[in-house]
């Protein structure tokens, strides 16, 4: 009897959607089992394509179900080294684990100055530095770090992607990114084997060094706490004189706000407005308090309360005078 010939395995998808799906071949690990040593991980790849275009929308690529230690080294090295050379102008992820520390920076135009509409359109949502140009100063979001030197210490190594992550590789020209993309599909189709190069360790060696760097050395630390202060208090001063500023602009009918002293900073105008709020919030409940009776459903309210009132007070005056008629004509005995 001959046995039964063993069915052949399934071959991956070659593309699912607008996805061209590129497996990439996983670095070995020492704490994996010699079972994993081949180890697949399967990118999806398209033209970007979305909802709302921009500049940079033609020469993009969108990458879906990146692996978790995906960075934009290893994701630069992967389009240059083994798909064709394309060059990367930037790599925008979606998320990370932990969150990176934010750096931002917004630009304060001179209020109503030439051309102001204009640049403000024009720089709407981008990023600006401090001192970028003469033409406005810029200024850090209240709450918001404003760069390395202030940041508290990192406690991981890295930061990892959440599982099934996405990615927008944006090439240096429209040519790059098609001639990238050709390349993917031709890597599917020849079954070309891709290296995927992993970035910090994982496993027990990334909590180990997140062990370590849970506890900085005092110095790292008091020269961030110096940083953080210095920026705090330049920002804060800033701030102040950006509102100077802006309350001695007309507005669009070309009314002036008053205020009282000009000195004002930031924290005692808050609180001088949480003060006056107070006032107008009392001042609403006693006008609300006068309004009392105005209405037929009160007035009928407060005639049924009297009216219970009363018959209250009656029965307890007749049980009184009940009382007193039973006591007439006895003769009480003195002890």
């Amino acid at each position: 009897m001959t046995s039964p010939s063993p069915k052949k395995r399934k071959s991956a998808p070659t593309s699912v959607a607008d996805f061209s799906i590129l497996p990439l071949t996983l670095p070995t690990h020492s704490s994996l089992p010699s079972s994993c040593a081949d180890a697949k991980h399967y990118l999806y790849v398209k033209a970007h394509a979305p909802a709302i275009s921009t500049e940079s929308t033609a020469r993009a690529l969108f990458l879906a179900n990146v692996p978790i230690d995906a960075s934009e080294s290893n994701l630069r090295d992967l389009f240059a080294e083994q798909l064709g050379g394309a060059r990367v102008e930037s790599v925008e992820f979606d998320t990370s684990v932990p969150a990176d520390v934010s750096h931002k920076h917004f630009r304060v135009e001179q209020a109503k100055e030439k051309g102001g509409k204009k640049d403000a359109g024009e720089n709407k949502g981008k990023k600006r530095k401090r001192g970028e140009d003469g033409k406005g100063e810029a200024m850090v979001a209240e709450g918001v770090v404003a760069d390395e030197d202030s940041a508290l210490p990192r406690i991981w190594s890295s930061a990892m992607r959440k599982s099934g992550s996405g990615v927008v590789v944006v090439f240096l020209d429209k040519a790059s990114m098609r001639g990238a993309l050709k390349e993917v599909q031709k890597a599917i189709k020849d079954h070309t084997t891709i290296h995927w190069k992993g970035g910090e360790a994982l496993g027990v060696e990334r909590y180990k060094s997140h062990l370590s760097l849970l506890y900085p050395p005092p110095t790292l630390l008091s020269s961030t706490t110096n940083a953080y202060l210095t920026q705090f208090e330049a920002v804060t001063s800033q701030r102040n004189r950006a509102l100077a500023h802006l309350r001695s602009v007309p507005d669009e009918d070309g009314f002036v706000t008053v205020t009282r002293g000009g000195g004002r900073s930031a924290p005692a105008a808050r609180l001088e407005m949480a003060q006056q709020k107070q006032s107008e919030l009392e001042d609403r409940k006693k006008k609300k308090g006068s309004l009392d009776g105005f209405y037929r459903f009160q007035n009928r309210e407060k005639r049924k309360e009297e009216e219970g009132r009363l018959r209250k007070q009656f029965e307890k005056d007749r049980r009184r005078v009940q009382e007193m008629r039973e006591r007439r004509g006895k003769v009480r005995l003195e002890s």
